[in-house]
């Protein structure tokens, strides 16, 4: 591997050579790493703002050019966020579980029986929007739970971010993003009423950053992530993706064969929503709770189409997991197959439904019956 600097550097440049040279592995991790050379430089004395270089891979016989934005050593805006969001995720996670582990659930119905609001709701969306807001005071954030402007005690604030987001390499898209052009999307506690039921499996917490009305990065953490393993069982894992770089933290699986299988509400069904899951012909349905859940089950091997022909589904609810889906080369749409928009001033409900698939999409978005299309366009 070569690098070749053809402007003047800073002595700051040499305290960012590992996470430079972390981010140019990371582009080339494909390849057989024993044959890479170790990276050449000279710190001379101005900065730039990118770095040129050259990958020689001599097994493959593959060289790879690029370029690597630098921007005097600092990751991208975007880059940082997801590294916060992923931490606070983990925070909120550990609220989640602790309230439930106290028997105290605070249950509330906002619009009813299958609206549910706990503690744990209120109590992990206050850290993850006073979090990200003390760090980022420029981002637009937007949370499920409509709660009162209050003092967030120090004990739910997470300030630490992952490093290991913070050494990959930033889309060129995004990387001159300012704050004030991203909008977060936070669903504090996806699956309340599973949550309640002690349905954990079903339970996700939801941070979707979307910027020109996309979703365009997420996180989605399972507090509950092994409980079926019993006591003693580390519990939790989280899951990310950005759009133009991948997706992180589990194996990326597809339903085997040409076998259809369907995962949809296991606790919102109506005429309109069982009339269009059984249009697709599956194999086999699965109903569970939680729009996070259940891209991970297309993700994972578990499902290979998200339909829900209903309103119900709101923003938060789908733009993280949109976009994790989006980074592995999945799809997220209306039931019309129309892409949803996340800019700041949108309607919350997802008023023409949801269907997600990892492979295929058009197949299912043309087995929608003409009924369902009709009854969802005239509410």
């Amino acid at each position: 591997m070569f690098l070749n600097v053809t402007n003047k550097v800073t002595l700051l440049l040499e305290r960012q050579m590992t996470i430079l040279i972390a981010r140019i592995n990371s582009l080339v991790q494909t390849f057989c790493t024993s044959c890479i050379q170790q990276i050449q430089f000279t710190p001379v004395v101005k900065a730039v703002k990118r770095i040129s270089f050259s990958v020689s891979v001599c097994k493959y016989h593959v060289t790879l050019n690029s370029e690597l934005s630098v921007m005097s050593g600092s990751p991208a805006v975007v880059m940082r966020l997801v590294a916060s969001a992923y931490r606070v995720a983990e925070k909120a996670g550990a609220i989640v579980r602790r309230v439930l582990h106290s028997g105290e659930l605070g249950i509330v119905e906002k619009t009813g029986a299958n609206d549910l609001q706990t503690l744990a709701d209120r109590l992990a969306q206050q850290s993850i929007c006073a979090s990200l807001s003390k760090r980022f005071p420029k981002i637009t954030i937007i949370g499920e739970e409509d709660l009162p402007v209050e003092e967030v005690s120090g004990d739910l604030m997470e300030t630490g971010q992952e490093e290991e987001i913070l050494h990959k390499p930033c889309p060129a898209e995004y990387r001159e993003l300012k704050e004030e052009e991203i909008v977060v999307w936070v669903d504090p506690l996806d699956g309340t009423k599973e949550y309640t039921e002690g349905l954990l499996d079903n339970v996700t917490v939801l941070i979707g950053i979307a910027y020109g009305g996309r979703a365009i990065a997420g996180v989605i953490n399972q507090p509950f992530y092994n409980y079926q393993l019993g006591e003693g069982a580390a519990l939790g894992r989280t899951i990310w993706g950005m759009v133009g770089l991948g997706a992180f933290g589990f194996e990326l699986q597809e339903v085997p064969g040409d076998r259809r299988i369907v995962t949809t509400t296991r606790s919102h069904s109506n005429k309109l929503v069982i009339d269009c899951v059984d249009a697709m012909e599956p194999h086999e349905v699965i109903r569970v709770g939680g729009a996070g859940n259940k891209i991970i089950q297309l993700v994972e091997g578990r499902a290979s189409a998200y339909v829900f022909a209903s309103i119900g589904c709101k923003k938060w609810d789908t733009c993280a997991p949109e976009a994790v889906l989006q980074a592995v080369g999945g799809k997220l749409t209306d039931i019309y197959g129309n892409a949803y928009r996340y800019d700041a001033n949108v309607k919350h409900m997802n008023s023409t439904g949801v269907l997600a698939t990892l492979r295929n999409h058009e197949y299912y978005t043309s087995r929608v019956p003409q009924s369902v299309l009709q009854a969802l366009k005239s509410e």
